[in-house]
């Protein structure tokens, strides 16, 4: 009886529970696990879930269906199909943070600066896929200002993610790897930075709400909580800057 009982009364609880499905770039992944619970203590009976992969493949997510209710991306360019495509709600976009691109190797490489690359000795760079993940075409740009795209592009290996690429570099797979700032830091002691990359587009992070939300209120909601001071105190601490 006392088991019925409880089960009765856990009843409602579970009803009233709310989930909002956040899709977001790879390199938000540390941040936005710290934020999520921050956000769920002011609205009692909600959970965020988070979906975590490169900006280009999330934007192809939401565009085939994937029942999304926030998107926050690591580019401008990425939301801007979104925007194009007519899957945000314009009126809620707001850019929440910031981010640098790095050039990290291992400890035994000879690489130092950008035209270290060129050296015989660096036969392998890891970069993000041009097409779907936007550090990739950070990097393109920053190479391409330096004239060295169309040179280094035989050693390039190209990932999924900023997180793959971060991956490559600390396993050793290759010798140099572009990543953002708040990567590098967390890999602090398995890479090391050999310095910031200039010679691209700002690096902006923008979230919108999804246009087929089903939580369209708990989505904007979450959008805001990015720019409150709890939530930029967290990004502040993975080394993301004001947008």
């Amino acid at each position: 009886m006392k088991r019925l009982l409880l089960l009765l009364t856990a009843l409602p609880l579970l009803a009233s529970a709310e989930a909002v499905t956040v899709s977001a770039a790879a390199s938000l992944t540390d941040a936005f696990k710290e934020i999520a619970p921050r956000f769920e203590a002011t609205r009692p009976g909600v959970t965020v879930r988070f979906n975590f992969a490169a900006s280009g493949v999330l934007l192809q997510q939401i565009a085939h269906g994937a029942p999304v209710d926030v998107f926050a991306s690591a580019d401008q360019e990425t939301m801007n199909r979104a925007a194009e495509q007519k899957l945000i709600a314009a009126d809620t976009r707001r850019d929440f943070a910031a981010n640098a691109l790095v050039l990290v190797t291992t400890a035994a490489s000879p690489v130092k600066a950008m035209q270290d690359l060129a050296q015989p000795a660096v036969k392998r760079i890891a970069v993000g896929k041009v097409a779907s993940v936007p550090v990739g075409r950070y990097t393109q740009q920053a190479l391409e200002n330096a004239q060295l795209w169309a040179p280094l592009s035989p050693k390039l290996v190209f990932a999924d993610n900023v997180r793959q690429v971060l991956d490559y570099v600390s396993r050793g797979e290759v010798e140099a790897g572009f990543v953002y700032r708040t990567d590098a830091k967390l890999a602090k002691g398995k890479v090391v930075m050999a310095m910031t990359v200039g010679g691209h587009a700002p690096i902006t992070y923008p979230a919108a709400v999804v246009v087929d939300s089903r939580q369209a209120a708990l989505a904007r909601d979450f959008v805001a909580f990015l720019g409150r001071a709890e939530a930029q105190a967290i990004l502040v601490k993975y080394g993301f800057g004001k947008p």
